[in-house]
């Protein structure tokens, strides 16, 4: 039975992907394979391409003839020319960077976005305090200003209170001076009132003696 590894093709209609087998030569292209020795994607940048080396040796030495498709990636990989003893190839093969995973890159820009939102908060915290102390800076003054003027206009009502009540005992002191200025008056009331008693009282004498 003549072996061949060759290319068993797979994908979609505008994005070809191979599979690298060693299947009986007088199967169909598309046919049932032996063993799959790796993967060609010739549509991604870089074309990707991965073998395994070990089996592939094996079915080389034991004399699988590889398509003209499939000797020039495993020249581009270098097996070819391990097999045949030659020098290996002078441009290694070319490997796409590795995808990154989409979990850790969800949670590197969510921690990104707490980041971003904790330093927002932190700012309009500190655009508060410092409205609040500009604002206590600014009503200081004010408190300054209407202290003094508070002081004075306490010391203006003492005044005239004191003021007030200086001028009510000088108003008094005319009404309690006039009683005594009206005393001699009721004495001379009650002087007549017993000289008057005491001339009834000789009057009504004479006439008992008459």
């Amino acid at each position: 039975m003549a072996v061949r590894i060759r290319l068993l093709r797979m994908g979609k209609i505008r994005n070809p992907q191979y599979r690298i087998v060693v299947a009986d030569s007088r199967k169909k292209r598309d046919g049932r394979a032996i063993e799959n020795l790796g993967i060609y994607h010739p549509k991604e940048e870089p074309s990707r391409i991965e073998v395994n080396s070990e089996r592939v040796q094996y079915w080389l030495s034991v004399g699988a003839q590889p398509s003209e498709p499939v000797k020039t990636i495993l020249q581009r990989t270098g097996d070819w020319q391990k097999f045949k003893g030659l020098h290996p190839p002078s441009k290694p093969l070319q490997v796409a960077p590795a995808r990154a995973d989409r979990t850790a890159i969800y949670e590197a820009e969510a921690k990104a976005a707490a980041g971003l939102a904790d330093k927002a908060d932190k700012a309009g915290k500190a655009k508060k305090a410092d409205k609040a102390g500009k604002g206590q800076a600014e009503e200081k003054p004010e408190k300054a200003q209407k202290a003094p003027a508070k002081k004075t206009a306490k010391k203006a009502t003492k005044a005239t209170k004191a003021a007030d009540t200086a001028e009510a005992p000088a108003a008094e002191a005319p009404a309690a001076e006039a009683p005594a200025a009206e005393t001699p008056a009721a004495e001379a009331t009650a002087k007549g009132e017993t000289a008057t008693a005491s001339e009834e009282q000789a009057g009504a004498q004479s006439g008992e003696q008459a």
